[in-house]
């Protein structure tokens, strides 16, 4: 008795957390694709002075994030209700950051699912040196992205370094996440692959709903003319995202066969 008696309650207890997170899963798919785009959706017109006082001149203390192509600023728009937005900077300097640019922009025009982090705007300006001006602005995420709260010990943020999210809430973004990615598989006019899926890539709202953001390396696949062949497919091997995001030993082939796939660049 025992034995059986807490085996029991084991196993119970399994069912019971798998039959809640089953059941908010199906409503969170729901949600996902009753938020499919029926056209696209209207952007607000900012100019590059905007973004400069939303961000106070872009100052360090807004500076929320950088990444390999620009640094990510949060910003408040005063002419549009004082909506807090997050500003994502390209810097034109550095190698391929124009061709993320318009990756991003030609990835998030027309789609929109609750899992993913939603554009308010882009700009593409001369700023105030005279020099070419590239911007993205996102609708803010409160709770920062998912890489702070798996490893809150790497910050000096007091109120970060405390952060910490039970079984549940990381099983809910897992759901998100996956939610998030099987709409830009099968369910947008041109499949789009994201490339580049991280912690750091993951936003988290108020709530603590997920959201896929940075489609910088994302990349649309038409699709086939010829289902029987798979002439037009890319011949060459391009690791796209994160290297230390590459599956390691037995699941490296596999790693690879799938960017030989899925990596086709549209010209």
């Amino acid at each position: 008795l025992s034995i059986v008696l807490p085996a029991t309650l084991l196993v119970l207890g399994a069912l019971l957390l798998y039959s809640l997170v089953h059941r908010k899963r199906e409503r969170r798919m729901v949600a996902g694709f009753s938020s499919m785009p029926t056209r696209v959706n209207k952007l607000l017109r900012i100019s590059y002075h905007e973004l400069l006082r939303a961000t106070s001149g872009f100052s360090p203390e807004n500076l929320i994030g950088s990444g390999n192509f620009g640094s990510v600023y949060k910003g408040r728009l005063e002419k549009h209700g004082n909506k807090l937005v997050a500003v994502k900077v390209l810097d034109l300097q550095k190698n391929g950051a124009s061709k993320s640019f318009k990756a991003e922009c030609k990835a998030l025009r027309n789609i929109r699912h609750r899992n993913l982090v939603s554009i308010v705007s882009y700009c593409s300006s001369i700023d105030s040196k005279g020099d070419e001006f590239k911007a993205l602005v996102y609708e803010f995420m409160e709770n920062g992205n998912l890489d702070l709260w798996l490893h809150p010990a790497e910050t000096t943020d007091q109120a970060t370094s405390s952060r910490s999210l039970n079984l549940l809430q990381k099983l809910n973004i897992a759901i998100d996440v996956a939610s998030a990615l099987q709409y830009l598989h099968n369910h947008c006019e041109a499949a789009i692959v994201h490339c580049d899926v991280k912690p750091s890539n993951i936003l988290l709202d108020n709530d603590l709903v997920a959201h896929v953001g940075d489609f910088g390396l994302a990349r649309l696949l038409p699709k086939p003319t010829n289902t029987s062949s798979e002439q037009g497919t890319s011949s060459t091997i391009a690791m796209k995202g994160t290297i230390g995001y590459a599956a390691p030993g037995k699941y490296k082939l596999l790693w690879s066969r799938c960017h030989l796939n899925c990596a086709q660049t549209i010209k």
